[in-house]
């Protein structure tokens, strides 16, 4: 893909400009409710009812966590969305044994992970400049690169399940090193954490633990 130069690149920008400025128009704020939903009455769950995870949500969900930023939009996220028996089976492989139930009882058990070699598609994402010689080669700046950035595309993904109405439970109790064997093998994906999605059975929750106040872990400089 080639990037849009002189007045196409103009265009291009001006119509970036209006659209954001048309956005803040429409909503230059989420209401309390919103908040509440997506963060701060959000909570992660362990129990799941049976209402299915349909096709249409799932490809909605990715498509609204792909526009968040990433440095260099390098996305170097991948997702696999794990949902048969059989997929499962493989899956709890690597669970700590307090997990293999969260995992077996969910609709939907995602893998996030991220590429080692997102970098080969920067012609693609970040077309108006070859950005390839700042990675190639240099093997520790790409994991340290896409880890980061693709942990952010977890983030992400995991706020606009709740946007959409959808509930989460992210585990990180399990090993990287079997889950990538049993999945990514002969890859250059590696996988980060593991995200259960669905509509939750509330009556496995108990109370919402603390958080620490402003002053205990901000300051200003």
């Amino acid at each position: 893909m080639s990037a849009p130069t002189g007045k196409a690149l103009e265009e291009v920008r001006a119509k970036a400009q209006a659209d954001v400025r048309a956005l803040r128009k429409r909503v230059d704020h989420l209401d309390n409710d919103a908040i509440d939903l997506i963060l701060r009455q959000a909570r992660s769950h362990y129990a799941w009812t049976d209402k299915p995870v349909t096709d249409e949500i799932i490809h909605e969900l990715y498509e609204i966590t792909a526009g968040g930023p990433t440095s260099m939009n390098t996305c170097p996220a991948r997702f696999v969305f794990v949902r048969s028996q059989e997929g499962k089976e493989r899956l709890a492989k690597s669970l700590k044994p307090a997990n293999v139930p969260k995992v077996m009882g969910a609709p939907v058990s995602v893998i996030i992970a991220h590429d080692l070699n997102f970098w080969t598609e920067l012609p693609f994402l970040f077309p108006h400049e070859d950005r390839r010689p700042h990675f190639e080669g240099k093997a520790e700046h790409a994991e340290v690169t896409a880890f980061r950035n693709g942990t952010l595309q977890g983030g992400y993904f995991m706020i606009a399940a709740r946007a959409l109405g959808l509930d989460v439970g992210p585990i990180s109790g399990f090993s990287n090193e079997i889950a990538d064997a049993e999945f990514f093998a002969g890859t250059s994906l590696k996988s980060n954490f593991l995200c259960n999605i669905g509509y939750a059975d509330e009556t496995a929750l108990f109370q919402k633990l603390p958080r620490f106040a402003f002053d205990q872990v901000c300051s200003f400089a």
